[in-house]
């Protein structure tokens, strides 16, 4: 069997790592805060710019929450 030319190509570095894992836990955390968020806003009757602010905050929160213990949880894997 040949052996393929072009030398050994290295993963992502750790770095790298803790970057991916900080957005995809960022991404999943404002899709969560979305739909709780927006449910919560609309179970009190917020509506209109109370509302996108409301949410919009719930859904940094959530994804900055989130997406830092996926960070962490990456970089112990590391």
């Amino acid at each position: 069997m040949p052996v393929p030319v072009g030398g050994y190509q290295a993963g992502p570095s750790c770095w790298d790592r803790l970057k991916m894992g900080f957005m995809l836990g960022f991404c999943v955390g404002m899709a969560s805060g979305a739909i709780f968020g927006g449910f919560s806003a609309l179970r009190y009757g917020l509506r209109g710019r109370e509302l996108v602010n409301s949410v919009g905050k719930v859904m940094l929160q959530g994804g900055g929450t989130f997406g830092t213990f996926m960070a962490i949880g990456t970089g112990i894997r590391c």
